[in-house]
């Protein structure tokens, strides 16, 4: 029987608890009718008791010791907040339509990451699913939310959750959720999960009146550690691994995104991510369809993705950082806190081509060495991104890319992110330009609390010197200032706006919302054999040019990126090899009006190598990039030509 409440049919449900220390605990139900009824110990730290007359939607908690009155620490549902009763839900009921859904190959997977409470005006699921055409229209086939479990009050970027289990209420519980994936499905639609294990929040957080969840071995930048390798871990580690299970299988989730697992403690022989990994792969095979998980990490190491054979984790993908603060760091010309690390076009040219910059290279930042090398797996074992809710969040203001560097260098960034190697991740907005900065908020009880996290926010931003003043993360003005403006669709804060005004920022979004469009749909052509194309990464002799050539089974594509604010000669028959077609097209040129570009001078099928072609200075075609520019060539192989 699983942890929590599990409703059985005809008002039956059975409680089911880990409480090893407690002496007795009785299970209080609130609703319809309040009851106290007594859970059984069978002598391994679990109480159990299954009881009648316990409809959906009952409310309880459970009393420990005859004395303290705690919600479920497994609670499926929290109507009431963090503070309130836990409540019984029926999760069978639900008309599920994605019983021939088939998730897209992981490798040619676009994710799109988003907060619930400031995507959309309504802010929750349901806002998410309106606004899911847009969405597959855009081509995303992932979409990736941030953390919904359980927080205190009705602000938070998710990572404060305090009950694992329970679908945040004022983002519509958990049968929005359910609808929001089932819509996914029919789209076509992966849907991945921001999962929490290496902390809970400060307030709420019940755990630890029923057993050693937490563990003061260790301590982790946001409190008490999860207990993964101490006394009585087994069965710490069986309530996430149940968690896991839970989104899986009650909710159709297709992958789990997992924070920061630099967090996650374990010295033991065996590490709980090992365990997960290799739990999920037996449930994809139980369920017949794939799962994955995605890990957060600060180590830049590669055991987390590597092979169990081969000494790692065997998790599919993880994020790398490295790409954005190489990019970052580069196009703005910041070099404060960690992007002290970063700045040189080789930094770009290394985080395209293996992955990690910092292989074990000496950081200035850390003041030590940093990182391994992954440079011997696979290109779609990285998940990038130039934004998301950490790299814009975890500004002081918040800022946007688009706000920190012009229109061409940002085009430029999309770019490289939509058709490198990696798998590529959007963070909602980025696609058509959004002006709303993306800030830190929370909506806690305890003013001590409050105060804590204010000075902490203080703190966390010395290092990178930032003039100006720490929006206050408790005021409900800092999320709505967050919340999308959308004003290519008329809603939101700019709908506003005078016609005049929103007809001009609605021309310059409505044109980075097809680049974004053109690229993934080119990403798409690159990408789209059972095998993933052969790629080479290389650059201009001695200019900031990246180069990146594609070899599939039929075509050949050839991709440039100018990192110079200016114009930039390269000999184009340099880089496409023997035995090739001569025949190239242009099939992308980012300085096209259409794409809000300068204009281009490029002819639209030059010739590679032929005697029209070349000149008598340069012996080849030498074609000219546009300052942040980026131009893509295709031609098909000379065998099938």
């Amino acid at each position: 029987m699983p942890i929590g409440a599990t409703y059985l049919g005809n008002d039956t449900c059975a409680f089911r608890l880990w409480a090893p220390l407690r002496e007795s605990v009785a299970v209080e139900l609130e609703t319809p009718v309040h009851r106290s009824l007594p859970l059984r110990n069978p002598g391994d730290g679990y109480w159990q008791v299954q009881a009648k007359k316990v409809p959906p939607g009952t409310r309880y908690r459970y009393r420990l010791d005859g004395e303290r009155l705690s919600p479920d620490p497994a609670s499926h549902f929290q109507p009431e907040g963090v503070h309130g009763p836990s409540a019984v839900v029926d999760h069978q009921c639900f008309p599920w339509s994605d019983r021939s859904f088939q998730a897209p190959p992981f490798s040619q997977l676009v994710f799109y990451e988003l907060h619930v409470g400031t995507y959309s005006p309504e802010g929750t699921f349901a806002g998410v699913a309106e606004r899911l055409d847009r969405l597959a229209e855009l081509g995303v086939n992932a979409l990736e939310l941030m953390p919904v479990a359980a927080f205190p009050g009705e602000r938070n970027w998710g990572y404060d959750g305090v009950f694992p289990f329970a679908v945040q209420s004022s983002y519509g519980g958990p049968e929005q959720l359910r609808q929001l994936v089932d819509a996914c499905h029919r789209l076509g639609m992966a849907v991945v999960l921001d999962v929490v294990y290496n902390h809970l929040g400060p307030e709420g957080n019940y755990l630890r009146d029923f057993g050693p969840y937490f563990t003061d071995t260790y301590n982790t930048p946001w409190g008490e550690a999860i207990n993964f390798d101490g006394p009585h871990s087994d069965e710490v580690r069986r309530f996430f691994l149940e968690n896991a299970w839970y989104w899986f299988s009650r909710f159709h989730l297709d992958a789990l995104r997992l924070d920061a697992v630099h967090a996650v403690y374990d010295a033991s022989a065996h590490p709980f991510l090992l365990e997960l990994a290799e739990a999920v792969r037996q449930w994809s095979k139980e369920l017949e369809r794939p799962l994955y998980l995605i890990a957060e990490s600060d180590l830049n190491d590669a055991r987390l993705i590597r092979d169990p054979g081969l000494g790692g984790f065997g998790l599919r993908a993880q994020w790398s950082d490295d790409f954005h603060h190489a990019l970052h760091a580069f196009l703005t010309g910041e070099r404060n806190g960690y992007y002290q690390d970063f700045g040189d076009f080789d930094d770009i040219l290394k985080a395209v081509r293996e992955g990690f910059v910092y292989d074990w290279r000496y950081s200035k930042y850390r003041k030590r060495r940093h990182g391994n090398s992954c440079k011997d797996q696979p290109h779609d074992r990285l998940v990038v991104c130039i934004q998301n809710h950490d790299q814009v969040g975890n500004r002081m203001l918040g800022e946007r890319l688009t706000a920190l560097v012009s229109l061409q260098a940002y085009k430029l960034a999309v770019a490289v992110l939509l058709l490198g190697p990696n798998l590529p991740l959007l963070f909602m907005g980025q696609e058509y330009g959004e002006e709303a900065p993306f800030q830190y908020f929370v909506s806690h009880g305890d003013p001590d609390l409050v105060e804590a996290v204010r000075r902490g926010r203080r703190e966390e931003f010395s290092s990178f010197a930032w003039a100006g003043e720490v929006p206050d993360p408790q005021d409900a003005a800092t999320f709505l200032h967050s919340k999308l403006r959308e004003p290519l669709f008329g809603v939101g804060q700019n709908a506003e706006r005078s016609v005049g005004a929103r007809r001009s920022g609605t021309d310059r979004q409505r044109g980075l919302l097809e680049f974004h469009k053109e690229l993934i749909r080119l990403r798409r052509r690159i990408f789209h054999g059972p095998r993933p194309p052969q790629i080479e990464v290389s650059s201009g002799e001695r200019q900031p040019i990246l180069v990146l050539r594609y070899e599939g089974q039929t075509d050949c594509f050839l991709c440039l990126f100018n990192f110079a604010a200016e114009k930039e000669t390269l000999d184009l028959s340099e880089l496409v090899s023997p035995g090739l077609s001569r025949s190239t097209d242009k099939i992308f040129d980012s300085a096209l009006d259409r794409w809000l570009g300068p204009a281009s001078s490029q002819p639209a099928a030059p010739e590679v190598g032929g005697p029209a072609a070349r000149s008598p200075e340069d012996g080849g075609r030498v074609i000219e990039l546009p300052g942040y520019g980026a131009l893509v060539y295709a031609w098909v192989k000379k065998e099938q030509a």
